[in-house]
């Protein structure tokens, strides 16, 4: 296996939420050896239930990506995001996150859980939880107070000025830090700039090991702002955020949508308070990022990223980063 690994790119992706899931479904299409380190911090609907019931890590980020990297029939994938709509108790329920926590519970933990439902589903790649326990993520907001709860951040209603965990030194996973040490490419995004993509780089070791590491790091900018979370924000804003938790530059690359968003589906949007993220390129070049800009998304009920385009880019990116460390 570690041979096999060896003769193809080695990235890391780092995230959670929907966004990270499209992304890898045009990836694992691409000749690279994936690792997705999935954010543990959900505590909303299905996973915030089986989270507190079970004692568990949340199973929707970790499922998700499952999904979206497994090697199998389009019924089964479909089949794991099926979300019962009645029944005492089993409403709301997704069928692969009672698969996750049923596992958890044969094999004895979380992590082990995630490891078997992985070979048993093909998954090109290694999915691995942040850390191997679930965490608590609390936002101090510009007025002062602090909301506790991923899901009651977004509906708390005010500017965020930052975002912690508890506990604050979670252990991250042993293998999450190595895949971070020995990958050529760290990509970061998109998702919730600060449920999914924050709570990663809140882990302090895994923080440490991507401002150390020699790889290529790319940010992948979400193409809408999120009502509650970045209402407002261009592209220098998102990368600012992460500038202000961790305290230093981490990317080489910024991929943005530069492709014009019909005005209809713009209107779709603002009736929820999400409009496109501008991207201010002057202010993100002269902070030192080198930017891709690309018309990158698609529109069927929602706006999504182009997979396969944006897989592309990021293959060329790592391409090119390998070749010149050569």
């Amino acid at each position: 296996m570690a041979e096999q690994r060896s003769d193809r790119p080695r990235i890391v992706v780092m995230g959670g939420g929907t966004g990270l899931s499209v992304m890898l479904r045009g990836l694992k299409e691409m000749p690279l050896d994936i690792t997705a380190v999935v954010t543990v911090a959900d505590d909303g609907g299905s996973s915030g239930i089986l989270r507190s019931e079970l004692q568990m890590p949340p199973p929707g980020d970790i499922r998700n990506v499952l999904t979206a990297l497994a090697d199998v029939e389009p019924l089964l994938s479909e089949m794991l995001r099926y979300r019962f709509s009645s029944g005492s108790g089993l409403a709301g329920h997704s069928l692969g996150n009672l698969i996750l926590a049923a596992m958890t519970d044969i094999s004895g933990d979380f992590v082990t859980a995630v490891r078997e439902l992985s070979r048993v589903f093909a998954v090109r790649g290694r999915v691995l939880p942040a850390a191997g326990e679930a965490v608590i993520l609390n936002a101090e907001m510009e007025d002062g107070s602090i909301v506790t709860g991923e899901s009651k951040i977004p509906e708390a209603g005010g500017r965020i000025k930052r975002v912690f965990l508890e506990p604050a030194h979670v252990e991250p996973l042993p293998e999450a830090t190595e895949a971070i040490r020995e990958a050529d490419a760290i990509l970061i995004g998109p998702g919730s700039l600060y449920t999914s993509i924050l709570p990663n780089l809140l882990v302090p070791k895994l923080a440490e090991a991507v401002m150390s590491s020699d790889a290529i790091k790319i940010f992948v900018c979400n193409v809408m702002t999120q009502p509650g979370e970045t209402d407002g924000y261009t592209v220098s804003d998102h990368l600012q955020a992460v500038y202000d938790h961790v305290g230093k530059h981490l990317f080489d690359y910024v991929i943005v949508n530069s492709g014009e968003i019909p005005p209809q589906v713009q209107d779709k949007y603002a009736e929820k308070g999400a409009k496109p993220v501008e991207l201010d390129y002057d202010e993100v070049t002269s902070l030192g990022y080198k930017v891709i800009a690309d018309t990158l998304v698609l529109f069927r009920t929602y706006l999504r990223h182009d997979a396969d385009k944006l897989s592309r880019h990021i293959y060329q990116l790592v391409q090119n980063w390998i070749k010149r460390k050569r």
